[in-house]
Formats: structure tokens, sequence, C-alpha cells
């Protein structure tokens, strides 16, 4: 082809010219991937990316994440020397500071986070954050935390330097022009179609910002982003500012400040954000702004000069009003959409990113090239969204509520308000009169714990015990020493079925599930890593027929990753069935005695024993009754038409009387979990964990013959694990634990806490952690230590087990 003659065919091409798509483009080519198209509509950088205020935090609630970023500050680092373009990046540190003691109690958090991850990071004192930012009002402040690697950019510039890194392993960039349609063939990714010629192609990447939502439904994928107005003022000189001051985040006023030659750029994120209600976004929206809004703008300008007075009497040179995408749960997407093969996402990224697109663009990059992510990067994957998260009114409402987490306060367990209810089971009614506390979870209302004749059933939010903290405790001993209802309605549940059904799953799931019709099996789908893809269990209803059964947020990954993963020429199909049944789980000593009075069927221990399943009469239904336990009891999950699930209800409700039968949720559910040590996918068990490490190698079946991840796990199988997962259990009674505490183990840091509750049989506060040791973790080392777990900064005694201290007995789980 002719230089300057336009491309009629490439490996990929890339949809967006801002520093997201020159990052990914630029990757690619790195990795050696040179047959690259980016496309822009406009010129580089013009969309979003030129006005971003170029803050770079590097520290986030994912230790993978925060290795995308810290990644990002060393490109940005190295791009002038590598490149010749100017980046104007500037390791200048971060401080945050505190108003509050709630919010130091988060700094605390975020401090311990830190030495977890091997980031940098200080408490400071309100007089030590002065000395830091001497422009500022600090004795209002209860402190803060100093981050030295932070720093900030130039967007344009970083991007013209990953653009021109593009071009010289060459790949192309050409602008003005615009991307009109996508074709497809056999369900995934044929040519792009421009107003300058079509582009056959194996890959396109959607990189195109605020308007990725409207040019992904083009190809039917579902990209659930909205923009918001986003504002920030840019003033004159002030004295006490000079290069070198570090940005600053002041959340409790909801407000950022960056110097900016000799003055300061001041901009935040308010408690309730302004859409932009526009649709479809103009093509031709480049470097452009929108109107001033002071009335939007005001509870950050009042923060702000409350903060630093002289603001007063500075010039404001320039009021930007700038609309940015934000997504409904705050985290930015990435992957590879699940409607159309080789179609690759990175948008999204909810103002912050010039911070992400450095490390998310190569994430993408090597999960492009290797067919698969290199790494867990499950918060961020487009497949945790559902059909539902697209609904543009949907999204309207709840991105004003997400643009403002960034500073809210991130309260253990706090639940997102907007947008609901939306999916609810076929007994919700019934629960709100059982004064059921709700959360959501994939958009479905789940109980979490439930209120005492005239108590509310909302959150008091806090670091402590917060307000439930009694009635789960109850909840929880009923299922212990009673019987307790679930409802777990919202589970994932897939239907696997085809006369090559059984060979599929045997090569998918690493546990042996060629059993009998009316049998149940837990297992794992490991990626070729050894790696967990999904935790789940797997039913056998008939020869043709599987029924699976996995995590509410999972079932869209979970069927993506089955029919990705089977042979192109099997006969076999995945339906998802998750709205078809409703979940009954009832659990404890008293379980069988409450269902044996509703079915003429036979659950005695000869009749019924430990991981069947078969269909019952319970009352006037049929119904699918399992026995399994989450919660180390006595017990059956109830699958339930969902025509049935109320009359069903209702009859277990009624016999529950003579039982002592007593409504739990959700935080009962994983206080039962923790305290049995059982694992949860996206928590204990990731992409990055194996069997051996998180301790289910029993749930593995080597000798059923070949499956994903087999090989993987027999090169490791023998050699010794330098990261095992344990049950810590506080030595003090009256702390709680939330999850991401750091572990130290003789006062040196060898983890962070995956999963956290009260475990009240134990009497403690119980939690999951991966315990790491490059000279290796074996019984007798997770046994000789002294473990504490730092806790906001202070250091609570533990114990470090690899089995439960609590365990009934299989006899029990099993009569």
């Amino acid at each position: 082809m002719a230089k300057g003659e336009f491309p009629t065919q490439a490996q990929v091409v890339v949809v967006g010219g801002g520093i997201a798509g020159c990052s990914v483009a630029y990757h690619l080519t790195k990795l050696g991937w040179s047959d690259v198209v980016l496309l822009e509509q406009g010129r580089l950088s013009g969309g979003t990316t030129w006005h971003a205020a170029g803050l770079v935090g590097q520290l986030r609630n994912h230790e993978n994440l925060t290795r995308l970023i810290e990644y990002s500050t060393r490109l940005y680092a190295s791009l002038e020397e590598e490149t010749g373009q100017a980046t104007g990046w500037k390791a200048c540190g971060s401080l945050s500071i505190a108003r509050t003691q709630d919010r130091m109690t988060v700094l605390k958090r975020t401090a311990a986070k830190a030495r977890a991850y091997g980031v940098e990071a200080e408490i400071v004192s309100a007089k030590e954050a002065g000395e830091l930012w001497p422009v500022m009002e600090s004795k209002d402040l209860a402190g803060g935390v100093w981050l030295p690697g932070d720093g900030k950019a130039n967007p344009t510039d970083l991007t013209q330097a990953l653009a021109r890194g593009t071009r010289r392993n060459g790949g192309r960039i050409i602008e003005q022009t615009r991307v009109t349609g996508v074709d497809l063939a056999d369900g995934a990714i044929r040519k792009v179609r421009t107003n300058k010629g079509d582009i056959e192609c194996e890959y396109i990447v959607n990189a195109g910002g605020q308007w990725a939502r409207q040019f992904g439904r083009l190809a039917g994928v579902n990209i659930p982003l909205y923009s918001c107005e986003h504002f920030y003022i840019v003033t004159g000189l002030i004295d006490g500012v000079h290069t070198d001051l570090p940005c600053l985040r002041d959340p409790d006023g909801y407000i950022y400040f960056k110097e900016e030659v000799g003055g300061l750029v001041m901009g935040g994120f308010e408690p309730e954000a302004k859409p932009w209600k526009v649709n479809p976004i103009p093509d031709d929206f480049e470097f452009t702004l929108l109107e001033d809004d002071w009335d939007q703008f005001e509870i950050l300008m009042e923060n702000a000069l409350i903060r630093v007075p002289a603001l007063e009497r500075a010039e404001v040179k320039q009021f930007v009003n700038g609309p940015e995408s934000f997504t409904s749960d705050g985290a930015f997407i990435l992957g590879e959409a699940p409607e159309v093969r080789n179609y690759f996402v990175c948008a999204g990224f909810n103002s912050m990113g010039i911070a992400s697109a450095g490390g998310a663009g190569m994430a993408l990059a090597e999960w492009m090239v290797a067919g698969a992510p290199t790494s867990d990067v499950w918060p961020v994957d487009i497949r945790r969204f559902a059909p539902y998260q697209g609904n543009d009114a949907w999204l309207e409402a709840r991105v004003k509520e997400t643009l403002g987490l960034h500073y809210v306060m991130p309260w253990p367990n706090r639940e997102l308000d907007s947008g609901r209810p939306l999916r609810c089971s076929p007994v919700y009614e019934r629960l709100k009169e059982k004064r059921a506390c709700f959360g959501s979870k994939m958009g479905w209302e789940r109980p979490l714990w439930y209120a005492k004749e005239g108590q509310t059933p909302t959150i008091d939010y806090s670091f402590e015990r917060q307000n439930w903290f009694e009635n789960s405790a109850q909840e929880h001993r009923a299922a212990r020493e009673g019987v307790a209802l679930f409802d777990q309605t919202s589970f994932g549940k897939l239907l696997v079925q085809g006369r090559d059904a059984e060979a599929e799953l045997q090569r998918l799931c690493a546990n042996n599930v060629a059993v009998a019709p009316g049998n149940c099996v837990y297992t794992g789908m490991l990626n070729a890593r050894g790696g967990y893809e999904s935790d789940l269990t797997v039913t056998r209803l008939d020869n043709e027929r599987f029924l699976l059964v996995t995590g509410s947020a999972e079932a869209i990954r979970d069927r993506d990753w089955i029919t990705r993963n089977i042979g192109k020429n099997a006969h076999v199909s995945v339906t998802d069935i998750t709205n078809s049944l409703a979940v009954f789980s009832v659990m404890g000593p008293k379980s069988r005695e409450l269902l044996a009075s509703l079915t003429p069927d036979d659950l005695s221990i000869g009749g019924f024993p430990f991981a069947t399943s078969r269909e019952i009469s319970l009352g006037p239904a049929r119904v699918r009754a399992t026995r399994l336990t989450y919660v180390g009891e006595l017990g059956w999950e109830l699958y339930v038409p969902v025509e049935s699930a109320l009359s069903v209800y209702d009859e277990i409700v009624a016999a529950g009387a003579q039982t002592g039968l007593v409504h739990a949720g959700y935080y009962a559910l994983d206080s039962l979990r923790l305290e049995k040590a059982y694992r949860a996918w996206g928590h204990e068990l990731t992409p990055d964990d194996t069997p051996f490490e998180a301790g289910l190698s029993f749930a593995v079946d080597f000798d059923k013959g070949d499956f994903l991840g087999r090989d993987a796990l027999l090169k490791v199988k023998d050699e010794p694990l330098t990261r095992r997962l344990a049950l810590i259990v506080l030595e003090d009674p009256e702390p709680v634990l939330w999850g991401g505490e750091l572990i130290l183990r003789d006062g040196q840091p060898v983890g962070d806490i995956e999963s956290a509750a009260y475990g009240h049989t134990l009497g403690a506060a119980v939690a999951l952690g991966y315990v790491n040791n490059e000279a290796g973790v074996n019984r007798a080392f997770l046994e000789s230590g002294s473990y504490e777990i730092d806790n906001a900064g202070t250091l609570l005694k533990a114990r470090c087990h690899l089995r439960t201290p609590y365990d009934p007995g299989l006899e029990r789980v099993k009569a």
C-alpha cells in the first residue's frame, strides 16, 4: 500500500484517538502487532482527553489495578526519552487530607493497603500536611496521607507521545475519519465502515470515550457509560504555589487541586452530578466545552475557599466544563465484549483516564495478543455488566450518584441508592413485610438483614459494629442451632445441554462431572494458567442436561467463558435461565424436620444423601431440591419455578412456625461461610489463584483426563507454595474487620484480607487472606509466626489457620 493511501485491511482497527486508544495502539505495536490502524473522527485528544486535569494517583482498592497505574507512572516517565515528545510528567507526589476522624480512618486504611501493595505512603499530622501544602488552611484537619510516587501529566502531550511511539513501531494513525458502521460474520468482527472507505479487520478496539456507548450499539455491544458535566477552574498566580507543589485531594470537601503555571487547577466531584443529557453525542464535539455552570460548581467553590482562602483574591482565568463518561459502578470498562468475538473495549474512565490509560492500554494489548487476560482485571471487565445497565434512563439516574463516588465516604458495605429496585425476587414484597433491609447486586434486590419490630431496616454506616450487628448475629445462630431461610434467587443459573455436554464440561471443569443424573459436583473452571475463571456447582439433570449454579454477578461472564471454550463443532448449547427459577435455601439442624413436614419424599440420610439433587413435591408444587450447604450445616437449596415461588414460600413460612424458622440475609450468610472458610469467587478465588494456593486441590480430579488448566497445575504440583490462603481469627472479641486490612507476620507485611465478617459462633472477627513468602508457605510457616492485622493503624493480634477452628464434623453437615 502506497504511503498516504487509505488502508483497506488491517489486523486491528482502534476507534478513538484519545489517550486510551493511543495507549492500546502503542502497546499492541510494542508487542509486535504492527498492522494496527487507529481512526480518530476529529483530531487526537479532541474529545475528552484534552481537558482532563491530569492527576495520577496510584492506589486503588484492587492490587492489580494499582499495578496498572504504577505501570502508567513508569511509562509516562520514560516516554519522552523514547519518543522525543514531552509529556509534562512530574512525580510531585500527592496529599490526601481528612477533616473528620472517620475520614482519617479511611486514610489509615489506605496507608495500610499501600503497604500491602508495596506502594510508598506515609500518614501525616495536620501540621505536617500544612508543611507539605503551605497554601492551604490546615487547622481544621485530622491529618492526611502522603504518597510521594503520585504525580501529574499533560494529557494532550501524553497522547501525542503515545501516538508517535505507535507510528515508530509501524502502526498507522488516521485523523478526520469517522467510523459509520461495523460488519460481523459468524458472531465476530469482519470490517469497519468509514466515511473514507471500508477496512477489513480481525479485531476492533472501541476506545471511543463518551461516544463508546452509541458506537457499541452499531454492533449490538452493551457499553454502560454516560456523560456527566465535569468542572474545574484555572487560576492566575497565587503566592506560595510552586512547580513542585503536590497534588492535593480534600475528599470531605469533594475537591482536588494541582499546580499549573504558578496558579491552581481546582475541581471536584460533587455528591449529585449533572448528567449531560445529549443523545446522541454530536460527532463534531471536538475541543469543545459546555457553558459555565456556577450554580452546580457552588458546593465545590465553597469548600475550596475554606481550604485555600487565597482563592478569594485569585484571578479565575478559565472555567472548564468538559463532559466526561462515567460508568454505573465507577470503574472503567476493559476487555472483549461477550456479544461479539474480537470486539474489545477500553473506555469509561470516570475522570481517571490519565492515571489509568497507560496500564489499561498495556493490559488490553496483552489480552488481545495472548487470547486471554494475563492477570485478574475482573473489577473492570466488561462482562460484569448485564443488559439492563445499558438502559439510558437507568444510566442517567445512576451516574448522578457514581460521579460522587470518587470522594464520598467509602463506608464498609456501602450501597448505592439510585436506579432501584430493578430486579426483584418473586417474594420481594413478602420479604419487605418481614422488614428486610435490601442490598443490590447485579441489579437484584437481596435481603442483607432483617429488622426487628419497630426498627428501621436501613444501615447506619460506621467502621465499628453497625446497627444490624445483633440482628445478623441472631440470624447466624438460627442457621447454626435451628433453621434459617435465605432467599438466594439472584444465583446465576446456566443450563448446558446437548449430546456433547458431558465431554465439554469435563474439559472445562477441574473436577469430575461425569456423574450419574441426580448428583451435584463442586468444581472450578480454570484458565490455562491454572487460575479460577469460575467457582460453581454442576448438577447433572439427565444424560444430556446439566444445571450450573454460579454467583449473582457471574452468569454473563461464565456463559461467555463456556461458549468461548467449547469445541467449534461440539453439539452443546448454553442458556441463561437465571430469571426462571427462584431459590430458597433452608439451612440448619432443623431443616430436615421443617421440609419433611411439607413433602412425602424421603429426606432421610439414606434417602437423600449429601450432594444429591432431585425433584420433589413441596406443598402444591414440584421443585428441585439439592443437598448442599454454604453455611456449614445441614440444608437444602430449593429451585422453584417462579410461577410457584409465592405459594412455596408461604408453605415454608407456615410450617416454619413449628420449628422456629428465622429469615436470614446475606450478612449472616457471609459470616457463616467465613467461619467454615468457604471460598468466594472474586474474593479468595480469582484468575490469578490456583486450587493449590486456595486449598481446594480436593476439588481437582487429575485422573479423569485432560482439562483446561491441568498442564499448568501439574507443572507446579510438587513445588513449594509461595502463597497460601489462610483463615484468620482475631484474639480480641470486640473489633470488627471489613476486608482489605494488612496482614503482618512478625511485624512484616505478608498479605491482605480478602473477605471478613464477625464469627458469632467463634466469638471473634474471622477473615480469609493470602499469606505470601518467597521462601515458601507451609503449615509450619503459618503456625510459627506471630500475626497481627493492621486495622486503620491499630494492630490486632490474630491466629492463623489452614483449617477452620469451627468444625462440627462432616457427620453433622451430611447427616
